[in-house]
């Protein structure tokens, strides 16, 4: 699977922006998917994840209530709405994808996109 992510930018405290994944390869529709984030000199972390059946989703704690994922697997895309945004969200956000729920919640993933940043100013 070939991840593709877009959508990031600079937006102010209390904005909104929509991470979207391009997936192309392996059947989309049998794989997982999640977003994980890194902010400058911090350990990568899990932000949400999606089964393959749009079933069961999984936030992190710190975007429960403010972020929220979805999956088209028609278009072979998932998002990431992100909404009420903190300077502590500004991060490279990764999209990926697992086979193995339990690999993408525990933060790792069989294929990773490239990342892009997100800057959320005070």
């Amino acid at each position: 699977v070939q991840l593709q992510a877009s959508g990031g930018g600079l937006v102010q405290t209390g904005g909104s922006l929509r991470l979207s994944c391009a997936a192309s390869g392996r059947t989309f529709t049998s794989v997982n998917m999640g977003w994980f984030r890194q902010a400058p000199g911090k350990e990568r972390e899990f932000v949400a994840a999606i089964t393959w059946s749009k079933l069961t989703l999984y936030y992190a704690d710190s975007v429960k209530g403010r972020f929220t994922i979805s999956r088209d697997n028609a278009k072979n895309t998932v998002t990431l709405q992100m909404n009420s945004l903190k300077p502590e969200d500004t991060a490279v956000y990764y999209c990926a994808a697992a086979l193995d729920m339990s690999r993408l919640r525990i933060g790792t993933g069989d294929y990773w996109g490239q990342g892009t940043l997100v800057t959320v100013s005070s």
